[in-house]
């Protein structure tokens, strides 16, 4: 099944000189001279700055006020010295931009007013136009102006992960609607995932145009699947996505929970970067990959409240481990968690940076 994206040639945007990036050296498989770090969700509830600019904003209005997504994102990047920005966003974004009758509710997370379980609803799904996204890139234009030398990166779902969310009507433990569609309805199955592979594709574009250095794809939930599934069901549609975003020549970064058993075919969907949870070693990672990868991670989050002595063996550990990758991008193996102290964020940069 055919599912490579048919795209235009995308415009050049005036994207800043950022030769000296260790961020860009890194996930290009150099060596910069200093390991770059940055965290999953650090913009967002670990910092006070954010809870204060947050308060009484819901989180969607959020990622679609301009001036507010750039504030956001600008904030770990004056406290911790990070050498990335991401993008302030949400996976879910460009469903509710599309038309999606879709909210996130605090301590739920997603949820979608009516799950799109049949043909109908499937055929029913609007797709994006970059115009619903122009708030959004609007941020990531300020962002260019404001972040110096600190490169910018962009961010979607996949397809796969997107799906659950729609499928299941929010956060699901065993994806079970989603699944038993995958394998009952294959054909229903690859029309929805093409279908949010346009959308994410569409959103990247997007960003990138405005000016992201690069981007992320996250398929959170892409762990639940054996390997022969997700070569099958998943891998094609984020091949669309990460192929369709390969002329604008930025790095490109593949995520996921619990897909230590996926990182080569996750790379195989297009990835120069592969993202490791906190589940499996680095250099077992780079093993994984045939010995020869650029890896981000891999601290387990939770350590983050062990306390000093902790952390730092942690931290060097997983430098150490991570030399065994072409490159490597030091990282959590999944998102900040909202109790962290700022403080152990910033020492954590501070010694990645010292080794």
């Amino acid at each position: 099944m055919d599912v490579v994206a048919q795209v235009s040639p995308a415009p050049v945007p005036t994207r800043r000189d950022l030769a000296g990036s260790p961020f860009l050296a890194a996930a290009r498989g150099e060596r910069p001279a200093r390991t770059p770090v940055w965290f999953m969700r650090q913009a967002g509830r670990s910092l006070p700055e954010y809870r204060k600019l947050r308060e009484g904003v819901p989180m969607l209005d959020a990622c679609f006020d301009p001036e507010m997504l750039a504030e956001i994102t600008l904030q770990p990047v004056r406290r911790h010295g990070v050498d990335a920005a991401i993008l302030f966003s949400d996976i879910v974004v460009p469903l509710k931009a599309a038309g999606v009758d879709i909210d996130i509710v605090p301590g739920t997370g997603p949820v979608v007013a009516e799950p799109v379980r049949n043909t109908a609803a499937v055929r029913a799904l609007p797709l994006l136009e970059p115009d619903q996204v122009a708030r959004v890139a609007e941020g990531v234009g300020l962002l260019v102006q404001r972040l110096g030398d600190t490169a910018l990166i962009g961010f979607a779902g996949a397809p796969f992960t997107l799906a659950s969310y729609l499928i299941e009507g929010g956060p699901s433990r065993n994806h079970e609607h989603t699944k038993a569609l995958m394998h009952a309805e294959p054909v229903l199955w690859h029309e929805l995932a093409g279908r949010l592979a346009d959308i994410a594709l569409t959103f990247l574009r997007a960003q990138l145009d405005a000016g992201a250095d690069a981007i992320q794809l996250f398929d959170s939930w892409a762990g639940a699947l054996s390997e022969r599934d997700y070569r099958e069901f998943v891998q094609p549609h984020s091949r669309k996505v990460l192929e369709g975003v390969a002329d604008y020549g930025v790095p490109r970064i593949h995520f996921g929970v619990g897909t230590g058993e996926l990182l080569k075919a996750m790379r195989d969907a297009g990835a120069d970067v592969v993202g490791v949870d906190w589940r499996v070693p680095l250099d077992e990672a780079v093993r994984r990959l045939g010995g020869s990868a650029v890896v981000q991670g891999n601290l387990d989050p939770a350590l983050l409240y062990a306390g000093w002595p902790v952390i730092e063996a942690q931290v060097r550990r997983i430098v150490d481990e991570g030399r065994a990758a072409d490159g490597h991008i030091f990282n959590l193996g999944h998102g900040v968690l909202p109790g962290v102290e700022p403080e152990v964020l910033a020492r954590v940069v501070e010694l990645v940076h010292s080794l």
